[in-house]
């Protein structure tokens, strides 16, 4: 969601850099730039406002306008202030109460939140090693209760059983009595929403929140609702003791400011991010780390984090020690391309690089399409394993079949063995610690043109 923002602050940070010093003026013409890109991401105007005022000393101090490397020292700053807007590290969860932990996640309607429900439960259960339990208290929303029973059902979480026509505050109290029963850690409460902020719905979460006494109070927030989220926020801390935010839909074309203007103006911190549909596309928030993927520098921690995560331990020892034996196989190519659809494609693997928008300019450029993961995924899966083995022994009669198999042909197939070839070399390449051709200049063309 931070695309346009990240663009706008890597082509005035490109200019600044150029400069061998900079003056007042140069300073000044850059601040308006930043001052723009964000009102232009839908950063509110009063933190704005706040941010440039913040800056601004800092960048016109003599120190920087004689410094060897001006632009840097501007990046610097820059950085370390939207890491201080977004909040300076990562907040915990509260897990620090007698089991059943209650916890509530309070929004408007349709921000997600019962879908970010069976998420963060996933979460807790896979991380936290925690029984979950779900509840839903949205008695007015047609189906509401029944979708949070199917995503608990699907997923094998523990949900409280429906009683037509009991209200929220006798639901809450059955459902500690439920978790203490079956042995539940962790209560999460999903509340009703509204299309709008009224009274009643306010008047009932407070209710709800004086019954429980939640440990974490989420309010779960759309992204492309923009600047009006900064003002949902605000609302809803007026009323209870909201404890943590939970941006949904960021993998969508929101502009960011939804992030910048939140943390903000409701002084609680972003926990998490909703990244997708599946139950698994929960992230968590890392200030310093997103700081650094709006100014274009990337966030490997993250990548390195989420190929982990997906590939498991047994998996990185194996591909560690065919690294070190400069090895790679069809079927590392093969665990690679299904890694990268998980990770959301060469693009999505891309949004975690430095220079991103320089990379992306470079595939665009190119004509690289996505399709091209799932059609090698089905050439490889229509080889032998003794193709895949020995990749050299395919010939054209084995072209010919492997073509039939996968809906390909045999340009394609050779294309594929190119790639693989290319991959190898490589492998041998970083055993040895030698890698030219990987640097700050974006993709390696050859590599660029085996994409396409």
């Amino acid at each position: 969601m931070f695309e346009n923002l990240t663009n706008k602050f890597e082509e005035i940070f490109s200019s600044l850099k150029k400069a061998a010093s900079l003056d007042e003026n140069q300073v000044d013409e850059g601040l308006r730039s930043i001052r723009q890109a964000l009102l232009e991401a839908d950063v509110s105007l009063d933190v704005t406002k706040d941010f440039i005022e913040k800056v601004k000393p800092k960048v016109m101090g003599q120190e920087i306008i004689r410094s060897t490397s001006p632009g840097d020292m501007v990046v610097k700053i820059v950085y370390d202030e939207l890491v201080s807007l977004l909040g300076e590290s990562n907040t915990d969860i509260n897990l620090n109460a007698v089991p059943p932990v209650p916890m509530m996640l309070v929004g408007l309607q349709g921000s997600g939140k019962t879908t970010t429900t069976a998420k963060l439960a996933k979460y807790l259960e896979k991380n936290k090693k925690k029984k979950i339990m779900m509840v839903s208290l949205d008695v007015y929303r047609p189906a509401a209760q029944e979708q949070l029973r199917s995503l608990g059902e699907q997923n094998d979480i523990l949900t409280l059983p429906i009683i037509e026509g009991q209200l929220p505050a006798d639901i809450c109290r059955r459902a500690v009595s439920a978790a203490n029963l079956n042995g539940a850690e962790i209560i999460l409460f999903d509340t009703a929403g509204r299309t709008q902020i009224d009274l009643q719905m306010m008047s009932e979460i407070k209710q709800i929140e004086s019954i429980i006494k939640p440990t974490e109070v989420f309010l779960v927030a759309d992204s492309l609702t923009g600047q009006v989220a900064a003002e949902v926020a605000k609302e809803f801390k007026n009323t209870v003791n909201v404890t943590g935010i939970v941006l949904t839909r960021a993998d969508g074309d929101a502009r960011g400011g939804a992030a910048l203007s939140m943390k903000y103006v409701s002084q609680v911190p972003i926990k998490f991010l909703g990244v997708g549909e599946k139950i698994e596309n929960l992230e968590v928030f890392h200030p310093d780390r997103i700081a650094n993927r709006i100014l274009g520098m990337g966030d490997i921690v993250s990548l390195v984090e989420k190929a982990a995560e997906d590939l498991g331990e047994e998996n990185i020892k194996k591909a560690e020690e065919n690294l070190k034996k400069g090895q790679f196989s069809m079927e590392d190519y093969l665990t690679q391309l299904r890694q990268m659809k998980k990770m959301g494609g060469i693009e999505g693997i891309m949004s975690f690089m430095p220079g991103v928008s320089k990379m992306k300019s470079q595939m665009d450029a190119s004509g690289i399409d996505e399709k091209v993961i799932s059609q090698n995924e089905a050439i490889i899966l229509s080889m032998t394993k003794k193709e895949r083995g020995n990749p050299k022994i395919i010939d054209g009669s084995r072209k010919k079949r492997i073509a039939n198999g996968s809906g390909t042909d045999a340009a394609t197939i050779n294309k594929l063995l190119k790639q693989f070839k290319m991959m190898s070399e490589m492998m041998k390449k970083m055993s040895k610690g030698n890698l030219k051709g990987m640097s700050d200049k974006g993709i390696p063309p050859e590599l660029l043109n085996q994409l396409k």
